[in-house]
């Protein structure tokens, strides 16, 4: 057997759009019975909330998808992870300037936008921190379609 497949999520702070997307992601991984064959994790450029549980909406609007997110813990984005992971997918523009500049210095896995594997017309997923519970269900909606193009472009890497 090949070796897995290893996917990292990267936001800022890694309380909303990592964790939840390490969580879709996971859940659209194991509905297609190929959990033993790709690894999942998530992390955030900042160091704010290392330690931390996810935001409460953010575990919330997962929760209402049958998705637990309410075990993951922040951690914050090292170089070796550009080494570690052969996917590293970032929520926005500005985490991949700041992913990039790391991957510039040091090589490694280069950063994409997460969003680039999605059918929607965004190429970003937007913060909700500072927004309503939408925000959460947008993020969510985003990810999950982004997470299907992802899955359907690791099957062909693993075929």
């Amino acid at each position: 057997m090949t070796a897995p497949i290893r996917v990292l999520f990267v936001c800022l702070g890694n309380i909303c759009r990592s964790p939840s997307a390490e969580g879709v992601f996971r859940n659209v991984v194991q509905q297609a019975g190929l959990d033993d064959r790709i690894i999942i994790d998530s992390c955030g450029t900042g160091d704010w909330h290392v330690g931390k549980a996810p935001d409460n909406r953010a575990i919330a609007a997962a929760s209402l998808r049958g998705i637990d997110i309410a075990h993951l813990r922040a951690r914050q984005f090292s170089s070796e992870d550009l080494d570690r992971f052969d996917h590293v997918l970032v929520m926005d523009r500005q985490n991949l300037a700041d992913v990039r500049d790391v991957w510039r210095q040091n090589g490694g896995t280069e950063p994409v936008l997460f969003l680039h594997f999605g059918s929607s017309a965004h190429d970003e997923v937007p913060d909700p921190y500072y927004g309503g519970d939408h925000g959460f269900e947008h993020v969510l909606d985003l990810i999950n379609d982004a997470s299907e193009g992802l899955l359907q472009h690791i099957r062909e890497q693993l075929a």
